[in-house]
């Protein structure tokens, strides 16, 4: 699938930042700048390396201004904003298209001059090449100069008024931190020039609105009258040993290759299988792999990993990548719990959450399923069978077993499931007590140990267990008015009253693999959650005619906070919607036929916000525009997951 943007899309400099492309190199280090070439973002950069994968993150070279100088004139082909009165850069009048396949190209056509531009990220590597191709119509001569402008400085910072580059044979050193460079036009230095930005997507979101950064030399390359040339650059944080064009040709066969080993037919299916790899990434403090939550803003999350893995690695047959993933929280497991977030710097990981370790369980099961890897299962079940003792017995967070056999979690400001907003001393959406989809996360952990387990009494006591829960959630969970289950029922002190909103959890209650409802109930909160949550771009987080529904999301941090699950459209429950609908449908071809025509809506997707990925949330009211991060591991995993079910069941 290729995706095409004409001058149409990029009638004014406003409109061609509305989308972005993204390039990643496999250790969390990331190029992503917009349709039209400019940084609408602190974060978007030309090259953003990652000195420890995956979060230790520098903005090396924040973008490239490039300029077409003919006998008659000198215009600009990149497109920047700036702050205060400086005039923007208006390359994108001259853009006559973007394309995104697996490669950025752009192509510009100025006074009988065509460039094509490409861009490619080297895999293992923080390395980034760019190409031009010139191709000059006129009578004289013409020059393109690319002049980078560098922050050296780590993601989400700013330049230093005091910082210094210098730039000499082939490399550029700032900060402590030493570029390399390669490149078969001629570089001429110059005295340091510094810019100041406005980023668009930024002032939006109340995040900081303004950003600097330094050049200090320009390359440049001359085609003679009706001929043409190339302009070639390579950057590294190591001595480069390759050509922009080798770069380049291995990064389209690597896309390619992703693309046949995942097997999809569908052209959506396939892109969204290549876009799959780039969350995937090594992490350095435990030899293994890991999942990115997120573009631009987030690092690796137990909970978003559990969720995007069977996706992102299963669904597009990267066993291997699966096996090392679980094997790195594998390793980090703690108390029965599986790691929230591993903080950057080395620091301890974060363990406030209830559902990572329940669905690592799942997790190896799915890859299980598919690989019959009993080895893998033998050497997770001692730590599985400990999450299971731990959540009963009681860990920490306020995370135990009930005497109905449900678990309960959180306490105080604790802030355990994907609902976890906190606001100094606010907790927008409290769910203290036990959670609908954390129940039917653990009923169907339950069935998996007894399933995996070798013991015929530990089998029997899973069983037994699985029981009381069964019989317990549909007790405490079901609102026969409603036809629907809550969203938190009580859990002591904490929680005396049940929350009886209509929000999206209760949809993996029917979609995991063991669930607890009668085949009626599960089709009655499949149409409930179509009547009241679903949208082709996901599902809203709560019923719009609740009091508490906030229709938009955007502003400051604190408005954002607020809207995040009251309402905003999240993409990846979508996934979960269709798993639960194609199952009560018995899989039937109307069913499947139902689900594809459903997804065509997301190709638009596709097209906005980032080329060739899904976003993280929209807008309840009405989602036009996504909002959040622009690349979302779990939104992509979860469709993946559909389009499988579709394609192989």
């Amino acid at each position: 699938m290729k995706f095409i943007y004409g001058k149409q899309d990029f009638k004014t400099l406003e409109r061609g930042q509305e989308t972005c492309c993204l390039l990643t190199n496999g250790l969390g280090g990331f190029s992503s700048v917009t349709a039209i070439g400019s940084s609408a973002r602190s974060d978007h950069a030309f090259f953003m390396a990652c000195m420890k994968a995956p979060n230790h993150r520098y903005n090396m070279i924040h973008r490239l201004c490039e300029r077409l100088v003919t006998a008659e004139k000198a215009v600009f082909l990149s497109s920047q904003e700036f702050a205060g009165e400086r005039e923007p850069e208006d390359g994108f009048l001259r853009l006559s298209s973007f394309q995104f396949e697996d490669c950025p190209v752009w192509v510009y056509h100025a006074d009988g001059v065509e460039v094509i531009k490409t861009t490619a990220m080297k895999q293992g590597e923080n390395t980034i090449a760019v190409r031009y191709e010139i191709h000059n119509y006129r009578r004289e001569a013409c020059h393109l100069e690319v002049t980078p402008f560098m922050q050296f400085v780590k993601k989400g910072g700013d330049l230093s008024p005091d910082q210094v580059f210098t730039c000499s044979d082939g490399r550029i050193s700032s900060a402590g931190i030493t570029l390399y460079f390669t490149t078969g036009g001629s570089v001429k230095t110059f005295e340091p020039v510094s810019e100041t930005y406005y980023y668009a997507c930024d002032a939006c979101d109340g995040r900081r609105e303004t950003g600097t950064a330094l050049a200090n030399h320009a390359v440049c390359c001359t085609t003679g009258p009706g001929s043409r040339s190339k302009l070639e650059l390579v950057y590294s944080t190591e001595p480069v040993t390759e050509t922009a064009e080798k770069i380049i040709d291995d990064a389209v066969r690597y896309r390619k290759d992703l693309e046949r080993q995942a097997g999809f037919k569908s052209e959506a299916a396939s892109m969204l299988a290549k876009s799959a790899a780039q969350f995937i990434s090594r992490r350095e403090s435990t030899g293994g792999d890991t999942i990115l939550a997120g573009y631009p803003f987030f690092e690796d999350w137990g909970r978003d990993t559990m969720i995007a893995l069977s996706g992102c690695a299963l669904a597009t047959g990267r066993y291997g990548t699966a096996k090392r993933i679980l094997r790195t929280f594998l390793k980090a497991e703690r108390n029965g719990l599986m790691p929230n977030l591993f903080p950057e710097g080395g620091s301890e990981p974060m363990y406030n959450t209830v559902d990572a370790a329940l669905l690592f369980i799942n997790s190896v099961y799915l890859y299980f399923e598919r690989t019959n890897d009993i080895s893998l299962v033998r050497e997770c079940c001692p730590v599985m069978e400990h999450i299971v003792k731990q959540y009963e017995t009681g860990t920490d967070f306020g995370i135990h077993m009930d005497e109905d056999g449900l678990i309960t979690a959180g306490q105080g400001f604790d802030q355990v499931t994907w609902m976890d907003v906190r606001i100094g001393d606010i907790l927008p959406t409290p769910r203290h007590g036990k959670p609908v989809e954390i129940n039917a996360y653990w009923y169907n952990a339950l069935r998996i140990m007894e399933k995996f387990t070798e013991s015929p009494e530990a089998a029997r006591h899973y069983g037994h267990l699985a029981e009381l829960v069964k019989q317990s959630f549909q007790e405490k969970f079901w609102l026969e008015e409603k036809h629907c289950l809550r969203d938190v029922a009580s859990g002591g002190e904490e929680r005396d009253i049940p929350d009886n909103q209509i929000r999206c959890n209760q949809i993996w209650a029917v979609s995991m693999n063991f669930s607890m409802l009668p085949p009626e109930k599960e089709k009655q909160v499949v149409e409930t959650v179509a009547e009241k949550l679903y949208t082709p771009y996901g599902l809203k987080t709560l019923s719009e005619d609740d009091r508490e529904f906030r229709p938009c999301y955007g502003g400051s941090q604190f408005d954002r906070d607020l809207a995040y699950h009251q309402g905003t459209v999240w993409v990846f429950p979508l996934g979960g919607y269709y798993l639960a609908y194609l199952k009560v449908h018995g899989y039937s071809e109307a069913a499947k036929a139902e689900v594809y025509r459903r997804l065509e809506v997301l190709e638009g997707a596709m097209r906005e916000g980032c080329a060739g990925q899904l976003p993280e949330i929209y807008d309840g009211k009405n989602p036009v525009s996504s909002k959040g991060c622009f690349a979302q591991a779990w939104s992509v995993g979860e469709i993946l997951r559909v389009y499988e079910a579709l394609e192989r069941s």
